[in-house]
């Protein structure tokens, strides 16, 4: 899980695994692979790097 803000404020959790898309236009907005669009303060590279950082997290052990 990967920590989120979104854009009208307020922090979430979102499980990784289910994005399918990242755009920024201007506003990141994520698409999850059951559909849903998630907007978000962070950058598309933020959102990117997270995920990076949480998978590496998992695989290390």
């Amino acid at each position: 899980m990967i920590i989120l803000t979104k854009l009208r404020g307020g922090v979430f959790a979102l499980n990784c695994d289910l994005i399918e898309t990242v755009t920024e236009n201007p506003d990141t907005t994520i698409l999850l692979s059951n559909g849903n669009l998630v907007i978000v303060q962070e950058s598309m590279q933020e959102v990117i790097d997270k995920t990076i950082e949480y998978r590496r997290k998992i695989y290390r052990g």
